[in-house]
């Protein structure tokens, strides 16, 4: 069992970068999948069932499965199983959902998709690729540094006030130097770190041996934490609403 450390956001101030738009259909060279699967068939847009959080339930009922999701408040939401396998509900900004459609349709592995309730979004896909749209300017630099050095990034999160982790197989780094201290201190704790999530008033980090939390954090996601086996590899959180996941298909979720 993983030991829990809780900070208040008072005692960490994330820092605000700003924000900057890439044409969706401008792929960064980018990372080497972790979650391989079989080819898997995609949700069809007909079967959209609104907006409601039912969706991702229903949907991972239906396949039995789901690697990864993105969720939001109400900006739409969305679960991924296999290879490509994709559900996406109809709130989803457009723009995304056409590009998951277009990965599955090339049958490209579709790792994980980030969604903020602004709508920016960012894909992390097949061998080396990143697709995004709207993301904080700084993170887009992060980005295209990390991938022109070859590294294979892992992870990434962010949120609509600019604030962003990248989590690579070599290091982290985050858009302000109190983040990066506060991850560095779990660290020294908990060991190599996993996994981040950010929202707009809260974060987790997840390590090899424990967790750490700041904010707006659900509390039955810190006890599900404290309890579960699962190495934790992807994890996502939408006011109440959470998800987490390791890279051999096991979950857990309250939605």
């Amino acid at each position: 069992m993983k030991k829990l450390f809780i900070l208040s956001l008072s005692a960490l101030t994330l820092f605000s970068c700003g924000g900057s738009t890439q044409n969706q259909n401008s792929p960064a060279e980018k990372t080497e999948a972790k979650t391989p699967g079989n080819p898997t068939q995609s949700q069809n847009d007909d079967d959209d069932q609104g907006c409601d959080r039912s969706f991702v339930r229903d949907n991972i009922k239906k396949f039995g499965e789901c690697k990864n999701v993105a969720i939001t408040k109400s900006n739409g939401d969305l679960m991924l199983y296999g290879r490509n396998g994709y559900a996406v509900n109809e709130c989803c900004p457009s723009d995304l959902t056409e590009t998951i459609k277009k990965l599955n349709s090339n049958n490209e592995l579709i790792d994980d998709v980030q969604l903020t309730e602004n709508g920016a979004w960012l894909v992390i896909y097949g061998d080396n690729g990143i697709i995004w749209n709207n993301i904080p300017s700084s993170l887009e630099n992060k980005i295209k540094e990390y991938n022109s050095n070859g590294e294979v990034i892992n992870s990434i999160t962010f949120n609509d006030s600019g604030d962003w982790i990248i989590i690579t197989d070599e290091r982290y780094c985050t858009s302000d130097a109190d983040a990066t201290d506060w991850l560095n201190n779990g660290e020294k704790q908990y060991g190599e770190l996993w996994a981040a999530c950010l929202t707009d008033d809260g974060m987790v980090a997840v390590y090899e041996k424990g967790y750490q939390f700041t904010g707006n954090v659900p509390s039955n996601l810190k006890s599900a934490l404290q309890k579960t086996s699962i190495n934790v590899y992807r994890l996502k959180i939408a006011g109440t609403a959470w998800f987490f996941a390791d890279s051999d298909g096991n979950y857990e979720y309250e939605m």
